[in-house]
This record gives structure tokens, C-alpha cells and sequence, in this order.
């Protein structure tokens, strides 16, 4: 194991290769204030999940589990909700990293 700034790297062998896999935040501090960023800002804009999923063309239980953790989002799904609320993906990517300062 190789600690690299706050991920710890597992190495792990698959045919002769060398590979390295990161640990998972899904249960990490920061991954809790992601879901919690994300929920706000759903609140802020006044939309319910059943809204936004529409808005999104997508069932409601989409918002549901990403909010929840169930779900992790793709950059390219994060930047659509964002728009879809109003915000550009850097002003969401910059307050939620000053919600982790």
C-alpha cells in the first residue's frame, strides 16, 4: 500500500500487470458533504425531486438515490443538474469546495 495525500492506493495483479486502485469515498467526510451540497442546492432553487427528475427526463428515484448515496453521478450527469438548477458546474464545484474548507 502507497499513501498518497488522503487515498490510500492498493496495489493488485491481474495478468503480470501492475495496477493500482484508489480507495473508495463513498463513506468519506467529503462524499457526505457532496450529497448534502447537492440536496441544497435542489432546496435552493425551490425544486422538488419529482420536479427535477422531470426536469432531467429521468424517474424520480434517480434524485432520490444520488442524494441518498445509493448512486454516484458521472461529471457529464452532475453538469446537467446543475444547469437544469441554474448554476454552472464551476460555481458548484467552488462552493463545494468551500464547504469543505
Amino acid at each position: 500500500m502507497i499513501k498518497q495525500r488522503c487515498h490510500i492506493l492498493h496495489k493488485y495483479s491481474i495478468l503480470g500487470y501492475n495496477l493500482w486502485a484508489m480507495k473508495k469515498s463513498i463513506n468519506s467526510k467529503e462524499h457526505k458533504k457532496l450529497l448534502e451540497h447537492l440536496i441544497q442546492l435542489r432546496l435552493n432553487a425551490g425544486v422538488t425531486q419529482v420536479e427535477l427528475s422531470k426536469k432531467l427526463k429521468v424517474h424520480q428515484s434517480f434524485v432520490s438515490k444520488y442524494e441518498t448515496g445509493e448512486r454516484r453521478l458521472d461529471l457529464i450527469e452532475l453538469k446537467q443538474i446543475c444547469t437544469v438548477l441554474g448554476i454552472s458546474l464551476k460555481e458548484f464545484v467552488d462552493g463545494f469546495e468551500k464547504e469543505l474548507r
